[in-house]
């Protein structure tokens, strides 16, 4: 593999040299990519480094992944107006990543020198580095043999439904709802229904109570404590309510805690899970959030005995070594750390974000201050020209994701998930008045304003 500069992490090697693939594509008709496997035997890279490599092309509407054939050069993914994120990335995390690469490489020197096999207590660490990390007390308590990992989220909610049988049937999710969660539910056949959010921010509980007597709800899908793109934190009097209500329906219960470890003023003590029936909980989370995307790993945890069976089936190929460091850093503390740095630098950009957005818009946009995550909502008051935004923000720190891909019924035309990745306030004032210029000579008025 050519070799770059000192320092460049392995999966943007492998990004590089998907890049060149891709601009090599014929323009016309399917170009399907190499597989996982295939990529990494040919760079000698573990199979989430390239699993990184992918996310990120497919983030930024380059590649396309069909289930069971590969990945594909996505046709559109050379016009450069199409190349935002679909999900907001995360600042740049290089003492973390080279934390984790530090211990990798420690653990294989002594793998080296001791000549044992390391698949499985690579797996069984860092199980059991998840169930102590959520155990809360002996009441409610998890064992390794409760969790289970996947290369990312979209193959554990594959390997899940498959699980528990229920493919195909009817899902509620509160809306807007996550785009990695609507995405693979969709992929799956999935009915989704959404419910909408009351004057409080929280899922409308007597909307939500109408569809579980009147739907063959088969699951639910709830935020732990922060609901995403918003960032609005759920109160624990209505998670109370909620696990009340739920008490009266046999249906599964998938607590969404992808985002929760970006609460600014850290998760709160109660979660959704801690009013459920244990019988009916699911809880998934991933590690990216706070190690970044050389960990794109995700997890289940459940006390059904046929989930295990079933990620057992799978046979996922995960890198041990890279397991078994990330082990370390949760048994260390090490990650608990770095996450008390990323919440504080997340919410100052979502400050400078929001008072750059108030200054140039004034009352002609709604913004709400979020309290976690790392996307700032902004509702405007006419649906949104999405193409020309993008274009207009290429290249830019600024990134903006359009709000109905948060909703797989066409809602939210008129909002922007928004986020800043950059360090200058001047180049954030700048792509705000780029995205203010493609409003008003869209609108042919001034921005945010109706006629």
């Amino acid at each position: 593999m050519e070799q770059s500069g000192a320092g460049e992490f392995a999966y943007r090697k492998v990004y590089r040299y998907l890049e060149a693939l891709i601009d090599q594509a014929p323009r016309s008709g399917p170009c399907r990519l190499p597989s996982l496997r295939e990529l990494a035997r040919r760079l000698r890279v573990s199979l989430a480094t390239v699993q990184s490599a992918y996310s990120l092309l497919e983030e930024e509407g380059r590649v396309q992944c069909l289930p069971r054939s590969g990945y594909y050069v996505q046709g559109a993914a050379k016009d450069a107006a199409a190349a935002m994120p679909l999900q907001a990335p995360l600042p740049a995390q290089p003492m973390l990543e080279r934390t984790l690469l530090s211990h990798e490489r420690r653990l294989a020197r002594q793998r080296t020198h001791n000549g044992a096999p390391w698949d499985a207590p690579g797996s069984a660490r860092l199980r059991n580095a998840v169930a102590e990390r959520y155990t809360r007390s002996s009441n409610r308590y998890w064992r390794a043999e409760d969790v289970q990992l996947a290369p990312d989220v979209q193959a554990l909610l594959e390997t899940l439904l498959a699980a528990l049988a229920v493919q195909g049937g009817t899902v509620v999710v509160h809306s807007p709802c996550c785009w990695q969660v609507l995405r693979a539910l969709a992929r799956a056949g999935m009915r989704v229904l959404e419910v909408p959010l009351d004057t409080c921010g929280n899922p409308d509980l007597r909307a939500l109570a109408w569809l579980l007597d009147s739907e063959p709800v088969c699951m639910l899908v709830m935020p732990s404590c922060l609901g995403m793109p918003q960032g609005r934190l759920v109160s624990p009097h209505y998670q109370q309510q909620l696990g009340q209500m739920l008490g009266q329906h046999s249906v599964w219960v998938l607590e969404n805690d992808l985002d929760s470890e970006h609460c600014y003023s850290g998760p709160p003590n109660m979660r959704l899970r801690d009013w459920v029936d244990p019988r009916w909980l699911l809880v998934m989370g991933a590690f990216d959030a706070a190690v970044g995307s050389e960990a794109p790993y995700a997890y289940l945890l459940g006390h059904d005995a046929g989930l295990a069976k079933a990620f057992a089936e799978r046979a996922f190929r995960l890198a041990p070594l890279r397991l078994q460091a990330l082990a370390h850093m949760l048994g260390k503390g090490e990650i608990e750390t770095q996450l008390v740095r990323l919440r504080t630098d997340l919410q100052k950009r979502m400050q400078c974000l929001a008072r750059e957005l108030q200054l140039q818009f004034g009352q002609r946009v709604a913004l709400e201050t979020p309290e976690g995550g790392r996307t700032l909502w902004v509702r405007f008051r006419q649906p949104l020209p999405w193409a020309d935004i993008a274009a207009s923000l290429a290249g830019s720190a600024l990134h903006a994701m359009p709000g109905e891909q948060f909703s797989l019924q066409g809602r939210y035309q008129q909002c922007l998930a928004m986020a800043w990745l950059g360090d200058h306030p001047g180049e954030l004032q700048q792509a705000v008045e780029r995205l203010a210029q493609v409003l008003e000579l869209r609108c042919g008025r001034p921005a945010g304003v109706t006629p």
